[in-house]
């Protein structure tokens, strides 16, 4: 199995939130991580906005982003294209999307046409719109 992980659920990687230990447990059962090359500056994001709201301290934070980066090579990263941006517009008409959001599901989609059925492609976000129009898509 491939585990597609949007930003909400990598982020929970590094960050103790609901949801972390169930992330961290199919992990283990996956095969391969993939996500989206925009879960770098996302995550990023993330963790700073944590730090200003004081919820990570510095030290916390600094170790988070060096974690981030030591494993970001280990994750299978989809880059973007226009073909991948054009499907992504296309899917946040079809199922009211924000822009990022429509990039995960369409970066997911694409790696499950790529991989087609010889390994199954697992979508995990912790947004339930996305994860709704994920299983409108067959995920």
């Amino acid at each position: 199995m491939i585990l597609y992980l949007e930003t909400s659920n990598l982020v929970k990687l590094y960050v103790k939130e609901s949801g972390s230990e169930e992330i961290r447990k199919i992990i283990t059962e996956s095969d391969a991580v993939a996500t989206s090359i925009v879960s770098y500056v996302e995550a990023r994001a993330a963790f700073a906005g944590k730090a200003r709201e004081k919820a990570l301290s510095i030290e916390n934070h600094e170790t988070i982003k060096a974690d981030l980066e030591r494993d970001w090579g280990s994750l299978f990263v989809l880059n973007l294209n226009e073909l991948l941006i054009k499907s992504a517009a296309d899917l946040s008409e079809k199922h009211g999307l924000r822009g990022y959001n429509a990039v995960h599901l369409a970066s997911a989609l694409e790696l499950k046409t790529a991989v087609a059925s010889a390994t199954p492609v697992v979508f995990s976000s912790a947004d339930e719109k996305l994860c709704e129009a994920a299983r409108q898509e067959g995920f």
